[in-house]
C-alpha cells in the first residue's frame, strides 16, 4: 500500500523552501528557547515561531486534533510538573493561593514559570509542525542524506515517515471489513472504551503491517539496496531566501545564547 503523510502546506512559502531549512530550523529554535526561565525573550521567539508557523500555510482544519492533543497534553504537563510540585526556587513572593491535597503554594513566580514552560513548547510545535506537514514526502529521504546521515539512516527516516499513515489507513480498511462481518466500532466518547473496541482488529492490522514491511525490504533487496553509494534524482541548493530563514534563526540562538551566558535570562519575570 503506498499511502503517503499529508503535505498540506503545498505551495507555501516553507514548501518551496529547502527541505533542510524546514529541519535545520526546529534545532536552532531549540537551542535558542532551552534554558531560558525569562517569559518575556521566550515570548519574543515565540512571536518569530508564529511568523514561520504561518508561513507554513497549514489549514488549521487538517491539524486542528493535533493542536488539540498537543495542547490539553502539554497544559496537563506544565501544570502537574511546575505548578503542582514546583521547585522551591521558584515558589518565591507572596501567595497566592494553596493548592488542595498536594499542599503546594503557587505564587507570581510559580505561575510566571509555568506560562514559560508553556509557551516554550507551543512555540517548538510551531517550528516543528512544518517539518510534518509541509515537506514534500518525496524529500524526506534526500534532505536527512545531504544532511550527512548514511543511506540506510535516510531512507529509513523516509518510511518511517510513511509508516503511520499507511497503518492508520490499513487501520480503517480493517474496520470496514469487520462492519461488513458485524463489527461494531464504539463511538463512545470515552477514550479507554473506544481502545478496547479495536481488540478485534489489532490482530491483523499488526499482520498486514509485518507483511508490508516484509514486501518493501524483499523490493530494496531485489534493487541492490546498500549495495553501494546512493544517488538521488532530486538535487538540493540553498537559495537567498534559504540563507536568510537560517541566518535569522541562527542569530536569535546565538542572541539567546549569549544572554544565558551573561545571566540575563535566568530569572523567573515576576510581572
Amino acid at each position: 500500500m503506498d499511502v503517503t503523510p499529508r503535505y498540506l502546506g503545498a505551495g507555501s512559502f516553507l514548501s518551496r523552501r529547502d527541505p533542510r531549512v524546514l529541519l535545520l530550523v526546529p534545532v536552532l529554535h531549540l537551542a535558542a528557547v532551552a534554558g531560558i526561565d525569562d517569559l518575556r525573550p521566550v515570548l519574543a521567539c515565540t512571536a518569530v515561531a508564529l511568523l514561520y508557523y504561518r508561513a507554513a500555510g497549514i489549514p488549521w482544519r487538517g491539524v486542528r486534533a493535533n493542536w488539540t492533543f498537543m495542547l490539553t497534553f502539554t497544559t496537563l504537563l506544565v501544570i502537574v510538573n511546575s505548578v503542582l510540585t514546583p521547585a522551591d526556587t521558584r515558589s518565591w513572593g507572596s501567595v497566592l493561593f494553596t493548592v488542595p491535597l498536594a499542599h503546594t503554594d503557587v505564587t507570581w513566580a510559580t505561575l510566571s514559570y509555568a506560562a514559560t514552560i508553556l509557551v516554550r513548547y507551543v512555540s517548538l510545535a510551531m517550528v516543528g509542525f512544518p517539518v510534518a506537514f509541509a515537506i514534500a514526502p518525496a524529500d524526506f529521504g534526500v534532505a536527512f542524506a545531504r544532511l550527512g546521515l548514511s543511506q540506510r539512516l535516510a531512507y529509513g527516516v523516509d518510511l518511517t515517515f510513511r509508516f503511520l499513515p499507511s497503518t492508520w489507513a490499513s487501520l480503517r480498511e480493517t474496520v470496514d471489513a469487520q462492519r461488513l462481518r458485524g463489527y461494531e466500532h464504539s463511538r463512545s466518547r470515552n477514550p479507554v472504551k473506544r481502545l478496547l473496541t479495536l481488540r478485534p482488529v489489532v490482530v491483523p492490522v499488526t499482520v498486514n503491517a509485518l507483511v508490508d514491511a516484509e514486501d518493501t525490504v524483499n523490493a530494496m533487496d531485489l534493487r541492490a539496496f546498500g549495495g553501494r553509494h546512493r544517488t538521488w534524482m532530486r538535487e538540493l541548493a540553498f537559495d537567498r531566501a534559504d540563507l536568510l530563514v537560517l541566518g535569522g534563526f541562527a542569530a536569535m540562538a546565538a542572541a539567546m545564547l549569549v544572554a544565558r551566558i551573561l545571566g540575563l535570562t535566568q530569572t523567573v519575570w515576576v510581572p
